[in-house]
């Protein structure tokens, strides 16, 4: 359904960095009849004022959250009916799960692009809000080999991936059992909802991300890591240590992160607090610095431009970018604060592992070899990485730079992959109880490690 680009829309968020994105987001979608709030309360006056026909709110929001927004317009028969789309860091299925109970329409979560934005538009002017419906889809199956289809986005953490695709179509190696097809995805998001609605057999994805998922009853495992360490935090090149201690510098500042559901949050929240400073999103509790979701391609410009972003951290080569340009500065790799520290995931469907077995042992053993062809030269892994990571030159790219990235003390690494619950329990530990984000899941029943132990003979 074309949505009628010309409604009025009522956007509440009280971040101005984010309002900005708003606007630029819904403009290249076709909307600019906005108007713009800066929390719930605000959201109801201008909606009493305006009449809009479709409004777009931020979740954590001081003075009313956008949870309080809806229900309040809920509670109103003017508007009961009014379209509510909740745009939000709260991407987690808990939090979504309660904008549908609360009688909203979409849930588009940050970070997101004028196609994610438009396809939670549409869903609010027609079906609404539901439970993900699974697909149960069909595999080609080509002379013996099985299609696989793998997900992941333009970071190095996923550059394994890109390697043994590249090794494939070489004729480095030959594949028995699957067929290997990727897809780059835009975002975390439509990674995350690929694999739970089933469109997508395989993914390389956040670890909290897939624990969240299958917390939520997804029928995914994980069967292998996907890399270890790899993400940095850029602080902003307006510190000055002559006047500025670190603590005095980031209060009442913003972090940027990629999003809420990676150990990205984790470290950087780790970071602030041991600082002394209480970290988080707004809301009904203290904070006194703000984290923000943002795409990481966008990081550093909002950084450069923004005098109140004070930091961000996230993955290569972004990072390495951003201190080349001069937009920041080194504050710490994350191997510094967790040496050997896993980030992204290799998550697959559970229905392709019971039916393709020689398949995923195949895929997850090559993986395996492909992390120590990459670590064996790092020079041919830069120009592999240039054309997986970057085949259109958008990001601009070249494999100096990628070799800047691998070069790096405690630098991202491919090698010993093997899934060590005891790594992904550190993380929902830390999560779950002292963030108070997730649920705390059976890693034996989300991991499958017997893939692993046959590709590393244990």
């Amino acid at each position: 359904m074309a949505v009628d680009p010309n409604i009025k829309i009522v956007v509440a968020d009280d971040s101005g960095t984010m309002r900005i994105m708003f606007k630029q987001i819904l403009s290249k979608a076709g909307f600019t009849n906005l108007v713009m709030a800066v929390n719930g309360a605000d959201g109801i006056e201008k909606v009493k004022a305006e009449k809009p026909d479709l409004v777009i709110s931020d979740w954590n929001m001081p003075q009313m959250d956008g949870l309080e927004f809806l229900q309040a317009l809920r509670k109103m028969d003017e508007f009961k009916a009014l379209p509510f789309i909740m745009a939000t860091a709260q991407s987690d299925k808990g939090q979504q799960m309660a904008i549908m109970e609360a009688g909203g329409n979409a849930h588009c979560p940050k970070p997101f692009d004028e196609a994610q934005i438009t396809g939670a538009i549409e869903k609010a002017f027609t079906g609404g809000m539901g439970e993900t419906q699974r697909v149960k889809k069909k595999r080609s199956i080509v002379g013996g080999r099985v299609e696989l289809n793998v997900a992941h986005i333009q970071i190095t953490d996923h550059l394994a991936l890109g390697a043994l695709k590249h090794r494939i179509q070489t004729g480095d190696v030959e594949t028995q059992h699957f067929d290997l097809s990727t897809s780059l995805m835009a975002g975390w998001n439509p990674i995350q909802e690929g694999l739970e609605s089933g469109e997508i057999d395989c993914a390389f994805v956040l670890a909290p991300i897939a624990m969240d998922l299958f917390a939520y009853d997804s029928p995914i495992q994980l069967v292998l890591f996907a890399h270890k360490n790899g993400s940095t935090f850029v602080r902003s090149r307006h510190y000055d240590h002559r006047f500025d201690s670190l603590q005095s510098f980031y209060k009442y500042k913003v972090v940027d992160i990629p999003h809420k559901m990676s150990v990205h949050h984790m470290l950087a929240h780790k970071f602030l607090k041991e600082l002394g400073l209480k970290p988080g999103v707004p809301g009904k509790k203290a904070i006194n610095v703000r984290f923000e979701v943002v795409p990481p391609i966008k990081m550093p410009g909002i950084m450069k431009e923004n005098e109140d972003v004070a930091g961000f951290m996230v993955a290569e080569p972004v990072a390495t970018k951003a201190i080349k340009a001069e937009i920041g500065n080194l504050e710490f790799y994350s191997a510094s604060r967790w040496e050997d520290h896993p980030c992204c995931i290799v998550a697959m469907q559970k229905d392709f592992i019971q039916e393709h077995p020689e398949a995923v042992q195949e895929f997850v053993s090559l993986l395996v070899d492909t992390g120590e062809y990459i670590e064996n030269d790092k020079n041919r892994a830069a120009e592999i990485a240039v054309n997986f990571l970057d085949p259109q030159g958008k990001m601009g790219l070249n494999p100096q730079v990628l070799q800047n990235v691998f070069s790096q003390p405690m630098a991202i690494r491919w090698d010993g992959l093997y899934p060590e619950a005891s790594d992904l329990d550190k993380i929902q530990r830390y999560m779950h109880d002292v963030m108070d984000i997730g649920k705390i899941i059976d890693l034996e029943k989300f991991i499958d490690n017997s893939f692993a132990n046959t590709a590393y003979n244990i």
